[in-house]
């Protein structure tokens, strides 16, 4: 059995005795290990090497970057990020003043939770990148296709709250950047978003979509009591954290609910 094969094998396993989730919150700290982002090469007898080119790619980004004084010492770690990334699709605006494009803001924001999850920069640097990559590139024809399945199962599992939504003309509002473009990233806490791009580097950006359901189901009660839009957002916007892991978990069940049993 291949390791792969393995992995997949342990995370039904689990799931069908009632362990949903084991593997999910380790996902992120073996991505280094993994094929799947295409960080590292399938055979791990390289991996020493291509991680020593990588740290010398970082540097003479790094070096880069400073010579032309756009960042400096005081930068925030995460614009670093960014500014790197730029540098590399040849993006780089011509000053460090220039206003952010939307896509930048999706990068920091992402930057920052994975900031939390990775310790050392080089590492944390090249997830990022093979993260929004994936997002870019995998998912580029499917994110925009999220909302219009986010009201689909909202109607599906509770078609009352799905009208209360459409009476306060709160359907088109809703924060779909902050849970689609971002996933979730500045919403859910570090654990739990764990679990989410788990799912969504394992191939699977759907689980985005019942994430957000299970958010308007399990504030129902506090959605329904409003009666504007902009409440309603600002409100989903700033969801209380106490409550998040019950909620990925009770996504992942959905997931599995509409979608059967997902091969990671």
């Amino acid at each position: 059995m291949t390791e792969d094969s393995q992995r997949n094998f342990r995370s039904v396993y689990y799931e069908k005795v009632g362990f949903r989730g084991v593997e999910e919150k380790k996902s992120l700290e073996i991505l280094l290990k993994d094929d799947r982002l295409g960080i590292l090469p399938p055979h791990h007898e390289s991996h020493a090497l291509v991680m020593m080119y990588r740290k010398d790619q970082y540097s003479d980004i790094f070096h880069a970057l400073k010579v032309i004084r756009f960042i400096s010492d005081t930068t925030p770690q995460v614009e670093i990020y960014l500014r790197m990334y730029q540098l590399e699709l040849g993006k780089l605006p011509r000053s460090p003043s220039f206003p952010l494009e939307p896509e930048d803001e999706v990068f920091l924001a992402i930057a920052k939770a994975m900031e939390e999850m990775v310790e050392d920069n080089v590492d944390c640097y090249w997830i990022i990148r093979s993260f929004v990559n994936q997002l870019k590139n995998k998912y580029r024809d499917s994110l925009p296709q999220l909302p219009k399945a986010f009201e689909h199962y909202l109607n599906l599992e509770d078609s009352r709250l799905l009208n209360h939504l459409k009476t306060c003309s709160a359907v088109s509002k809703l924060p779909y950047d902050l849970w689609f473009k971002m996933c979730f990233a500045g919403c859910l806490p570090e654990s739990s978003l764990q679990r989410v791009w788990d799912k969504v580097v394992s191939g699977s950006c759907k689980i985005l979509v019942f994430v957000a359901v299970e958010i308007l189901l399990t504030f129902k009660m506090k959605v329904m009591a409003l009666n504007n839009a902009e409440k309603i957002t600002k409100f989903l916007e700033n969801i209380p954290q106490d409550s998040s892991d019950a909620i990925v978990s009770k996504a992942i069940d959905l997931w599995h609910k509409h979608c059967g049993t997902p091969v990671h």
